[in-house]
């Protein structure tokens, strides 16, 4: 009697085949093709380490909010050097230019005024335009600078003779038809305002660090203040005591030499310099 063989049926194979682990399957069907038997499947590509992929994300997110932060400073910077180091006195008077007509007369009636070029002899004084120290961005948030400035109100900018040392003032200014409390007539609070301002300014010389807060001012007022008129501010300084100044001044009318100026409103105030003053200073132009 004959023996029969039988084969395996080749799905047996198949079947076994694909119970193998991934590479001995690689190695046997390259076997079976009659390739070489040594083949082995490519190197699998190792994942970064969490700490190389956290450090690279950080230095990232580094960079780019500094650029952020650069980029929106750029703007601020002129105004940030603009308070560190604020115009001299000589330099302010540089800083104006007249852009109207109205401007332009006024700067011209002040300039070429009997006062100033009298004030203007004294060696003593030192003439600028401290409203032009504060960088220009700055000036719309304030009041003497910003909200009180441009035509038909303080049309330009004062001009100021300082008495070195702190002892006395002398200011010009032009006041327009849109600073009045009746038709015609200059608020009352604008007055009180520029005394305020140039009673301290006057003081600020005497006072450690050049800084000084109003503790007390008292207002007189004398007569009306007509709008669109030129007005002249007299400060001295009557006493100072460590970190305190007394001053007393005067808001008068701006006329021709050897006339008599009509006084406006006088007032005296006390001015003290706060214990902080070093470090105001170091932030904010004061004289």
């Amino acid at each position: 009697m004959s023996r029969v063989l039988l084969r395996k049926p080749p799905t047996a194979d198949i079947h076994n085949n694909a119970r193998l682990p991934l590479s001995r399957r690689f190695a046997s069907s390259v076997t079976a093709s009659g390739s070489a038997s040594t083949a082995s499947p490519p190197p699998l590509a190792q994942p970064k380490s969490l700490l190389r992929r956290t450090a690279t994300v950080f230095a990232l997110g580094v960079t780019f909010t500094s650029l952020g932060f650069a980029i929106m400073a750029a703007p601020a910077l002129p105004a940030l050097n603009g308070l560190l180091a604020p115009p001299t006195d000589a330099e302010t008077l540089k800083l104006f230019t007249p852009t109207d007509p109205q401007e332009e007369e006024v700067e011209a009636f002040i300039t070429n005024s009997w006062l100033a070029k009298k004030m203007r002899s004294k060696p003593e004084f030192s003439e600028s335009r401290p409203h032009l120290k504060m960088p220009a961005p700055f000036r719309t948030n304030s009041l003497t600078t910003g909200t009180l400035m441009g035509p038909n109100r303080v049309v330009v900018p004062p001009f100021v003779w300082a008495e070195e040392g702190g002892k006395s003032l002398v200011s010009i200014s032009f006041l327009g038809s849109e600073l009045c409390g009746y038709p015609g007539i200059v608020h009352g609070g604008i007055l009180a305002t520029m005394l305020d301002e140039g009673l301290a300014k006057c003081c600020l010389a005497a006072l450690p660090h050049n800084v000084g807060m109003t503790a007390n001012l008292n207002i007189n007022y004398k007569a009306p203040a007509m709008a669109e008129s030129y007005v002249v501010l007299r400060a001295t300084t009557t006493k100072v005591d460590g970190r305190k100044a007394w001053v007393e001044g005067r808001i008068e009318t701006l006329v021709p030499e050897g006339e008599t100026p009509v006084v406006l409103a006088d007032a005296t105030a006390l001015f003290i310099s706060p214990r902080q003053a070093a470090m105001m200073a170091n932030v904010y132009p004061t004289t």
